[in-house]
């Protein structure tokens, strides 16, 4: 009989989604002659069976969509919340629907939480791969994500739209772009649209550099400045409170104490909330212009794929099937040049991908003369 193999979406919505679910449904189909199934919302539909069979014609046409035709949803898979406030080790439900079914491979799509999913439900037996996505870019051991690139481009443009207002106005304006406490989007960003102040959550910053720079832009004849920022860069200060909460919640002795210290971080994370609007004002009193915030948000995740990431997605997805014709399984198929490897799911959970402080990106933002704020 053919094989038969799932596949779900988890996590945030990212660019290139469809075009992985196409990739890894039509190789699967044409090249090797299994079945495919979707199952829509994530693990919680995987869990509730909630299945739909992907054929020639559901998987034509997606790969210039964004979004994902299957739905996403986030929810841990031992701790799935069941209505009435309980979470529940929902595992062994989902081992049965893959029984049910006859799988021989399910193929989850997602970021740095779904890795971590999918490492849980291999503990129980399920065969399990997963191909990298987030606009983030912070899996850790793969190249890149696809999503990533669009984003990019995305954010990119906003910067280049910016220049024209700042200028016109004589403004800072500040960008803030997502990130998920690491700095690939806002630094990439920030060089391709030529921003002045780059701030990412690798390089703790102060704001005397940040005004200092500006001012010098000011005086040199140049009266704005673009400023991108990750949305989880911190100030010096505010990074040493997060790694002393942090340290806190991992060295709790008893249960009082990891909720109070859960609490404190919850608390923190309130407050880095409004960091971006509380620079803009700081600026704007230390150098008497006027300042203004953009915050990209969900916007970064919208919108058709870019051609690299169609590419990337493609090449994943395909081979992800002859992964799984191999009998591969455990596994990340992570982007490894033009090629790909399978990384085992343990070597890449509760992991992420920084941006590291002597990588070419940051080394040419400080050749040409942007302020880092360090």
């Amino acid at each position: 009989m053919a094989e038969t193999i799932g596949i779900l979406t988890a996590g945030g919505d990212s660019p290139g989604l469809n075009a992985a679910i196409r990739a890894v449904g039509k190789a699967a189909q044409k090249t090797y002659g299994m079945h495919v199934i979707g199952f829509r919302d994530g693990f919680r539909g995987l869990m509730h069976d909630q299945s739909i069979r992907l054929d020639s014609q559901s998987l034509a046409g997606i790969i210039t969509k964004g979004g994902t035709i299957l739905g996403t949803s986030r929810d841990k898979v031992h701790k799935m919340p069941v209505g009435d406030g309980r979470k529940m080790d929902m595992r062994p439900l989902m081992k049965q629907v893959v029984e049910r079914h006859g799988l021989t491979a399910l193929v989850a799509l997602g970021g740095g939480g779904t890795v971590k999913n999918a490492a849980r439900l291999a503990e129980v037996g399920i065969p399990i791969l997963v191909l990298p996505k987030t606009i983030d870019n912070d899996v850790c051991c793969t190249d890149t994500t696809f999503g990533f690139d669009t984003a990019l481009s995305i954010a990119t443009e906003a910067i280049d739209r910016l220049h024209s207002t700042a200028h016109s106005h004589h403004r800072i304006v500040v960008v803030e772009t997502m990130g998920h406490r690491t700095g690939w989007l806002a630094l990439g960003a920030g060089l391709a649209g030529g921003a002045d102040v780059i701030l990412i959550p690798e390089i703790p910053y102060q704001i005397e550099p940040v005004a200092e720079a500006i001012l010098h832009r000011k005086a040199s004849g140049s009266p704005f400045s673009i400023v991108a920022i990750s949305e989880g860069a911190m100030t010096v200060e505010a990074a040493a409170e997060y790694r002393r909460l942090k340290t806190a919640l991992s060295e709790a002795a008893t249960p009082e104490d990891r909720q109070a210290a859960k609490t404190a971080l919850a608390a923190f994370d309130e407050q880095q909330a409004v960091a971006t609007r509380d620079l803009a004002k700081a600026l704007e009193e230390r150098t008497k212009l006027e300042s203004r915030v953009t915050i990209l948000g969900h916007v970064q995740r919208g919108g058709t794929p870019s051609a690299a990431d169609r590419l990337l997605a493609t090449r994943l997805g395909t081979a992800c099937a002859d992964y799984i014709a191999e009998g591969v399984r455990g596994v990340m198929i992570a982007a490894r040049g033009e090629g790909t490897e399978p990384i085992p799911l343990e070597e890449v959970a509760g992991k992420r991908k920084t941006v590291p402080l002597d990588h070419a990106w940051i080394s040419s933002a400080r050749h040409i003369g942007l302020c880092l704020g360090d």
